[in-house]
């Protein structure tokens, strides 16, 4: 089964920004949306942003779309979540994920990375 890789998390200031990136093993994306999750300590994972890899529509949640963008390389084969004016209340580890048609549910998704650790500290 592929796997999927985060990288880019790091230990921040507030209203610094970051840029995750998603990679698959199987360098497959073509076909799927990504998206992007997010998971704090003690609460549940929580759906940020997706794209569709050929439609290259994308989808945020309400919270984002200010302060997050979502887009894709198609020379690199990733997914990268463009982070700005980054708040504590974004300290979370930020997932990637890939599945063949548009969600939000965090629980159709069957493929996952590790997860990157975000921390924004005031």
């Amino acid at each position: 089964q592929a796997q999927l890789e985060e990288s880019g998390g790091s230990a921040v200031q507030v209203g610094d920004s970051l840029r995750l990136t998603c990679v698959a093993s199987d360098r497959t994306f073509g076909g799927y949306f990504i998206a992007w999750f997010r998971q704090a300590p003690g609460k549940e994972r929580q759906f940020v942003a997706s794209i569709g890899w050929y439609s290259e529509y994308t989808y945020y949640a309400d919270w984002a779309k200010d302060r997050f963008t979502i887009s894709k390389s198609d020379a690199q084969n990733s997914v990268h979540l463009q982070m700005n004016d980054l708040r504590t209340d974004d300290t979370a580890i930020y997932y990637c994920a890939r599945i063949a048609y548009y969600t939000e549910n965090a629980a159709n998704y069957n493929t996952w990375g590790q997860g990157t650790q975000v921390t924004v500290s005031s």
